[in-house]
């Protein structure tokens, strides 16, 4: 088995993708999909992926970008914040949100799941500031090919359990945040990005 090649051209950033064709013979599902492992042993395998320049695959359907997204969770709260303009996805601008995460990238350097791992910390790290223990598991994922941005790509949903309601932005594109009860934020469901509709509504109602 070998590994996605590295792409040379620093400048171009380049995403970790799966082809679409292979999401739909693992089995195509639309909305909340609780039942990971079977499609993570697949999708995360190297011999399936690839990594593509990011400007193409933000308009190429054929293929999936992978994207860890991580929600926050304290004592039955759930952490929430507005997408500011400075965020990489113009398409989400201005849209709440519930979870944190992004692309793996070619500057993940590691291989397999712990490429996948590394990315995740690396998101993490550069949007937000968790300032207490934690415990992390993946619940499921999603995919929703209703709408432009997710049709080139599946999420893969994390939630880590927080010791205490500490989480700080540290992006600029990360504005109005918090903690509030799921079915709070399930009163205002239509300020929100479809991912994180779909996961109040899947994992919280």
């Amino acid at each position: 088995m070998t590994s996605p090649a590295i792409p040379s051209d620093p400048a171009i950033e380049h995403v970790l993708v799966v082809p679409t064709l292979l999401f739909h013979e693992v089995g195509y599902f639309q909305g909340y999909q609780p039942s990971s492992e079977k499609y993570l042993s697949i999708l995360l395998d190297e011999a399936h992926t690839s990594y593509r320049p990011r400007n193409e695959v933000e308009q190429d359907p054929s293929y999936k970008q992978l994207i860890p997204y991580c929600l926050f969770v304290y004592n039955g709260s759930v952490f929430y914040y507005r997408r500011g303009k400075a965020g990489g996805e113009g398409r989400l601008h201005s849209k709440r949100s519930v979870g944190i995460g992004g692309h793996i990238s070619s500057t993940d350097q590691a291989a397999g799941e712990r490429r996948y791992f590394a990315a995740i910390e690396r998101e993490i790290a550069e949007e937000i500031d968790v300032q207490c223990g934690y415990t992390q598991r993946c619940v499921g994922l999603i995919n929703d090919d209703l709408t432009e941005v997710g049709r080139v790509h599946l999420g893969i949903v994390h939630i880590f359990e927080l010791e205490a309601p500490k989480v700080l932005p540290r992006e600029q594109s990360i504005l109005e945040t918090g903690f509030a009860l799921p079915a709070d934020l399930l009163t205002q469901i239509d300020e929100f990005e479809t991912w994180s509709q779909i996961c109040l509504k899947s994992l919280f109602s």
